[in-house]
């Protein structure tokens, strides 16, 4: 089977994640970052993955429009899809829901919430004053669920 993970990434976490699943998954597995991969053809995929990270409620724009321009075609695979952000629970859950459309959602086999990271070197001032103020962080976390990675990738093989 061969896996392409789709994946849009700020600060270096969902690139991470996207690397640690590939490792996972398959030696048949490319990896593509919406923000440097143009032209990315899905076509001779049979697995597509697609993820990104979670920044002020919502996933990266880029991503979002490489969903809608390939509905179709995403449609007619077998999906997985994944986030990583830093709530659990409920408000993961909430903002995995925001992410994806129902109609993506509704076909994928597996769904991840892989945790996040907040690497305070890898933002821009106005970044770090939110981060700092909002979750009352000084220093980086790191909270990568490599358990539901790991879990993750065991679905989308079985597929």
């Amino acid at each position: 089977m061969k896996f392409a993970i789709i994946y849009a990434t700020k600060h270096g976490c969902t690139n991470k994640c996207a690397h640690t699943l590939a490792n996972n998954l398959d030696i048949n597995t490319a990896l593509f970052n919406i923000e440097t991969d143009k032209n990315i053809n899905i076509s001779n995929y049979d697995s597509i993955i697609l993820g990104g990270s979670i920044h002020a409620g919502a996933v990266n724009k880029k991503l979002s429009g490489f969903m809608e321009k390939n509905l179709n075609i995403l449609l007619q695979k077998n999906l997985g899809l994944f986030i990583c952000c830093m709530f659990e629970g409920d408000q993961a859950l909430e903002q995995f829901r925001n992410a994806f459309p129902e109609s993506i959602r509704n076909k994928a086999e597996a769904h991840g919430l892989f945790g996040g990271e907040l690497t305070l070197e890898k933002m821009n001032l106005f970044e770090k004053a939110i981060i700092k103020k909002i979750a009352n962080v000084e220093e980086n976390v790191s909270k990568i669920n490599y358990s539901n990675i790991k879990a993750f990738a065991e679905k989308m093989k079985s597929q």
